[in-house]
């Protein structure tokens, strides 16, 4: 993490040293932070502790500043309307913006807009004209990614068995998903498919389903967050072969694609609600007075924050470095899943300490560190669990990769 890289107006920004962001990105990290105080969290008082978004008045308004302010699809190139950042600027926004009630599920209140998932970038541009512009410009609706099934999600090669068989000029879908994030609210998803031999990465494809199309159904799954996935029953559903992204076989790699570059924010995310949480507690061990004098004189609430602040800088380290390879070109499979699994752990235990420093006001719903708690469980599983990424490491070691 020495060098600065500058190559045209679209270069990635790195760091310029071995401990400090580029100048940009440190402006960047206090204009979310900003906006996040001054415009998020005053929306934030009053919502309902399982509140999973603003009032949508509330949020167009958020949605139109983010807008002005260049902060609106972080991912999506700007030719398309996006803010086309690279991994390491969408890190540093994506810990400011999480830091609000609402958390790393609806960070920033839902004020950046969600980016159109693979087919911003490998689709057809009659397919990013038609599904990813009209959700970037606002009016297409969210979009939802459709990989896991009952059969076992983590290792897709093997455990996808919803089919689309070809018909003319169209494909047959049969099958389940679970647990699929957003498909509640979207309007069209990306759902990969087997369209080749069991347990072949080649035999999987990817296609764009829309939420109305016949013979798709879908269900809630109630979970321990407030933000529920879907299950997805595709019963002889007919989808145009021109819905196909890319062609028949490359599911594997893109999925592998867009869920290796989603874990850098994912990660980031994490690291922002543990800070935010981390600052409560550290506030009420400065004003709260137990057994003659102020918690904060206690070795033991002492201990906690100072191993919270270490592991929320070490975290935070691992995810630049994981974005950095990724904004030069480099192979950072290895250094996604390091980030992922150090810091969705690392910032359940600070959460976890943070609610122990404030004891019964801690799990008190008038706060949202419980909330936060039950948030940050959930992201020990979703994408990927922390023990797929652990094989995934000991595999890159083990097979000579560094």
């Amino acid at each position: 993490m020495q060098s600065d890289v500058r190559d045209g107006s679209d270069a990635p920004l790195l760091p310029t040293g071995a401990w400090e962001l580029p100048a940009e990105l440190e402006d960047l990290r206090r204009a979310v932070a900003d906006f996040v105080a001054r415009e998020v969290r005053p929306r934030e008082e009053g919502l309902d502790f399982d509140a999973i978004g603003l009032a949508d008045a509330d949020r167009r308004a958020l949605q139109a500043k983010a807008r002005a302010a260049g902060l609106w699809c972080l991912a999506s190139p700007r030719e398309y309307g996006g803010a086309g950042l690279g991994a390491l600027s969408q890190a540093v926004v994506a810990e400011e913006a999480a830091q609000c009630r609402l958390g790393a599920y609806v960070p920033a209140g839902g004020a950046f807009g969600s980016d159109p998932p693979v087919v911003i970038f490998k689709g057809t541009r009659e397919q990013i004209e038609r599904y990813a512009v009209p959700q970037i410009r606002g009016d297409g609706g969210k979009a939802f990614v459709a990989i896991s099934e009952p059969s076992g999600g983590s290792d897709p090669a093997r455990s996808i068995e919803t089919r689309a068989v070809r018909d003319g000029d169209e494909y047959v879908l049969n099958g389940t998903k679970t647990w699929i994030s957003g498909a509640l609210q979207a309007t069209w998803g990306i759902v990969y498919t087997r369209t080749g031999a069991p347990g072949e990465r080649s035999g999987i494809s990817c296609f764009v389903v829309e939420r109305d199309t016949p013979g798709l159904a879908m269900r809630p799954i109630p979970v321990i967050r407030a933000w529920y996935p879907a299950e997805l029953s595709f019963q002889d559903c007919r989808i145009p072969a021109a819905n196909l992204i890319g062609r028949e076989g490359d599911g594997f790699a893109l999925a592998d694609l867009w869920l290796t570059r989603a874990r850098i924010p994912y990660a980031a995310g994490v690291i922002g609600v543990a800070c935010a949480a981390l600052r409560i507690a550290i506030d009420h061990a400065k004003h709260r007075r137990a057994f003659g004098g102020p918690l904060a004189d206690k070795q033991a609430i002492q201990w906690m924050i100072a191993d919270s602040e270490i592991e929320l800088r070490a975290a935070r380290l691992l995810v630049y470095q994981a974005a950095w390879k990724a904004d030069l070109g480099r192979d950072f499979r290895t250094d996604a899943s390091i980030a992922k699994v150090f810091a969705t752990e690392a910032a359940g235990r600070v959460v976890d300490r943070c609610i122990q420093i404030l004891g019964g006001m801690g799990v008190a719903r008038e706060l949202p560190l419980e909330r936060w708690y039950r948030e940050l469980r959930v992201k020990r599983i979703g994408e990927g669990p922390s023990e797929v990424h652990r094989m995934v490491v000991a595999r890159s070691l083990l097979g000579g990769r560094r």
